[in-house]
């Protein structure tokens, strides 16, 4: 009799029923080549025995697992569940199971994950990279589409929101509020992701006539840690920025309990800009202007392009898309106090 501890496998239900192993296989399979009888015997004992089938041994014979891999760097950061839950929404609806795996900003753990893929055929695989060489991803020898715009993964169907422009929206409504002495709380040195905000942040000042090359920009963790690290070393710089953008909620929020501890006022003292919304930018204080994604949507359109390609239903080249991002103004900026001693 089967137990709780022994997993059940066709070499059972062979023993059970008198049968071979490869005619149980065949049965299981669904093939129709086996008799009326050895079907309902091995059926039968299929059930007694409480089988389940191996997924991955029936991927290796029908080459598809109906799994897609989810690879994402900081399941603690509130912007990647909504990621998560729109790609499972998707992928649930069209027969597909997501596993998901948090890299923590490591790129040996996505080496990791991406040798998983290989070996338990995954039928496709989103990934939001840290810095994993686009060679890498090749590799992994199944659909892949990217989360972000960064230039090294082009060969990839790719989807993202505007970073870019979510930096010089946020730059403009700085700008227009009087700031010039603006700086960049950006994310991790050497990932894409920063690189990108930094890029963004220098060609925004430049398009206003501000010189990027005196722009003070700090790196730190897309944590609130990160923010206020940033926020201290800012403090500290000569002349002090008026105003910082951040590259997400999370170093904005840590920012600004930075300068609650250190007696800076916001905006009074120093503005703040974050990027994303998260639920937590609208109720903290002051409630954090940022600029907002649809951090769902991101998620489902990456398991939409992602499953179109795995059944065919997309051109060969690959697909690029970027979602629009929404300034949403709260009250953790105002005009610097030199513009309003102008008024």
């Amino acid at each position: 009799m089967a137990t709780g501890h022994k997993r059940i496998t066709i070499l059972d239900i062979a023993r059970q029923t008198g049968l071979s192993k490869s005619t149980v296989s065949r049965a299981l399979g669904g093939d129709g080549d086996v008799s009326a009888d050895a079907q309902e015997r091995v059926t039968a004992a299929a059930k007694r025995l409480n089988y389940t089938p191996s997924v991955v041994a029936r991927s290796l014979r029908s080459q598809r697992s109906h799994a897609l891999g989810l690879i994402i760097p900081d399941i603690a950061n509130p912007f990647f569940p909504e990621v998560v839950r729109g790609a499972q929404d998707v992928a649930d609806a069209r027969g597909y199971t997501v596993v998901l795996a948090n890299s923590d900003w490591q790129v040996a753990r996505e080496r990791r994950y991406l040798d998983f893929a290989r070996r338990y055929h995954l039928d496709g695989l989103i990934i939001n990279p840290v810095a994993i060489p686009a060679a890498e991803l090749r590799r992994v020898g199944c659909p892949i589409v990217v989360i972000g715009s960064h230039a090294a993964y082009e060969g990839f169907d790719r989807v993202a929101s505007n970073t870019r422009g979510s930096i010089a929206t946020a730059i403009d409504n700085l700008i227009a509020r009087g700031h010039r002495r603006i700086a960049l709380a950006a994310g991790p040195q050497g990932t894409p992701a920063a690189e990108l905000r930094v890029r963004a942040f220098r060609d925004a000042l430049a398009a206003h006539g501000l010189p990027a090359s005196d722009a003070p920009i700090a790196h730190a963790d897309f944590s609130r840690e990160g923010g206020a690290e940033v926020a201290q070393r800012l403090f500290a710089a000569r002349p002090r920025p008026t105003a910082v953008v951040c590259g997400n909620d999370l170093i904005a929020l840590g920012a600004l309990g930075a300068c609650r501890d250190a007696g800076v006022r916001v905006p009074e003292d120093l503005s703040l800009i974050g990027i994303d919304n998260i639920e937590a930018s609208a109720t903290t204080y002051p409630p954090l202007t940022t600029v907002g994604k649809d951090k769902r949507r991101l998620g489902q359109r990456a398991a939409e392009l992602l499953i179109d390609r795995i059944e065919g239903k997309l051109p060969p080249d690959p697909i690029r898309e970027t979602l629009a991002t929404t300034l949403i103004e709260r009250s953790s900026v105002a005009p610097p106090r030199s513009a309003r001693r102008n008024r």
